[in-house]
């Protein structure tokens, strides 16, 4: 089901109903189905989001090439953001935009900019000259918060005309100024009330995302740290300095997390499953028959709205994705269930799906990091992460990170990030690389590999060692030259 500006107001009692009667929650909501045992509809949604761009609030964003190729290959249609995406901000973007908006000292800027409304005003002052009291005119193609900021524009600048938002488009009407005053008093137009309906407006997709806090339902993503990331920063508040504040805010927002990468990488280990990476892959091995469970799991069906995906296939489309990650978790969750009581489990219920899936509760996984994954309730796990290897340069002046990837890129693959201007650090997740490299580049007459020590290596503690070099031999010098000659 995909949702834009134009439907989303209207679809969030809608979207609430879906939210409070979930098992759990991506962009995909899953719900037991009352009376049929072991059975779930997915309602699977594609929200396109466009920043707010409202008064003194104007987002900048940027695009990353190889990602809109990516996006490209997959049939992404950008007209659907760019021209219906449904506003977003985050607590902070919306405590400036309220406090604008009700104390009346906003100005209009990128939603609709000066020439824009300076051709409405033009248009409405010309059709008033000729009009009569209890005229009205259309004002068609304008809808959402912007249709509010129009009229607003429009009630400030023209003191005999009223204006009411309409299927069609915004309605003028001109007015005697005795009505004006009556109609900006009545009760069901209060100037407060109406500035609120416009900061709601201009929430958009934000009003969905404070629905998910407060169902607490589990959120489920796969490899879903990125998702998390702009969470915080788009919906929640700007992210923390602090790496711990932001575990906490996290787990404040979404007590329970599951990471159904973290849940099948950890399983893949016991079982004779094959190698597979994406979540396309993992959910076609989880529904063929090298999975025991097959026969006995989950029933999984698409909602009425969603029949596309039960037709085709859309890989990297967001709503597809989500319901492939909910998939996967249930189809894990029946075989961890499975595996615990050693053979069928009569009629399982999705709280008895939690219960096996505990020990992977709020562990995220994390790629090439310190630490294999994140605990969103408590303190992380020790690194079992190959060692970061430091490689120092010569003869090869202004050498660049994508210059030494592409050298080492053939044996293996490895992040690159520079250290110094003739040192770069060189990670990876696979031990076998690490070892790999440095056997490979031993004797190596430009590029010599090593282990990084952090005592031995890092820039701050070499300045404090040769400074402490320093003043240990100016204090000799200065003890010799003290003593008293014999």
């Amino acid at each position: 089901m995909d949702v834009g500006a134009d439907e989303f107001e209207q679809s969030l009692p809608f979207l609430q109903e879906l939210v409070a009667g979930a098992d759990f929650v991506g962009l995909s909501m899953f719900s037991s189905v009352e009376g049929e045992s072991n059975k779930y509809v997915a309602h699977s949604c594609n929200f396109f989001l466009f920043p707010t761009t409202f008064g003194i609030l104007d987002s900048e964003f940027s695009f990353q090439a190889s990602s809109v190729q990516f996006l490209n290959q997959y049939g992404f249609d950008y007209n659907k953001f760019l021209k219906n995406g449904i506003p977003y901000m985050n607590e902070e973007q919306e405590k400036k935009i309220k406090h604008s908006i009700l104390r009346g000292n906003w100005r209009v800027r990128s939603s609709l900019d000066k020439d824009q409304i300076k051709v409405v005003i033009d248009k409405v002052t010309q059709w008033l000259d000729l009009a009569e009291e209890g005229d009205q005119m259309t004002l068609p193609g304008i809808s959402g918060f912007q249709a509010f900021e129009v009229q607003l524009v429009l009630r400030q600048a023209l003191p005999n005309i009223w204006t009411v938002l309409k299927e069609e488009g915004v309605i003028v009407k001109k007015v005697s100024q005795p009505h004006r005053w009556y109609l900006e008093h009545a009760s069901c137009d209060q100037v407060t009330c109406w500035k609120e309906q416009i900061l709601l407006s201009a929430r958009g997709f934000s009003v969905f995302f404070q629905m998910l806090v407060k169902a607490q339902k589990p959120l489920v993503g796969h490899n879903m740290m990125t998702d998390l990331l702009h969470l915080h920063e788009k919906f929640f508040r700007p992210l923390p300095e602090s790496y711990d504040q932001f575990k906490q805010n996290i787990h404040s927002l979404f007590p329970v997390l599951i990471d159904t990468k973290n849940v099948t990488k950890d399983i893949w280990k016991e079982l004779r499953f094959p190698r597979v990476s994406n979540l396309s892959e993992v959910y076609e091995v989880l529904s063929s028959n090298l999975n025991p469970t097959k026969n006995s799991g989950p029933v999984i069906i698409h909602a009425r709205q969603c029949k596309k995906y039960a037709e085709t296939k859309c890989p990297h489309e967001a709503a597809y994705d989500a319901f492939l990650c909910g998939s996967v978790l249930l189809k894990v969750a029946h075989l961890l269930l499975q595996r615990v009581h050693g053979g069928a489990v009569h009629e399982p219920a999705f709280p008895q799906y939690l219960d096996v899936l505990a020990p992977y509760v709020n562990q995220v996984n994390l790629i090439r990091a310190g630490v294999p994954k994140i605990n969103f309730s408590g303190p992380d796990y020790p690194s079992i992460r190959p060692p970061v290897l430091i490689l120092t340069v010569k003869r090869w002046p202004g050498v660049s990170e994508h210059q030494v990837y592409r050298e080492f890129q053939n044996l293996c693959k490895f992040d690159v990030r520079r250290f110094t201007r003739s040192q770069f650090l060189l990670l990876t997740n696979k031990f076998k690389d690490a070892r790999s490299v440095l056997k490979e580049y031993r004797s190596h007459p430009t590029l010599q590999v090593s282990l990084y020590r952090y005592w031995r290596h890092s820039p701050n503690i070499t300045c404090l060692l040769q400074v402490c070099s320093i003043v240990t031999t100016w204090s000799m010098i200065a003890f010799l030259l003290g003593r008293p000659s014999p």
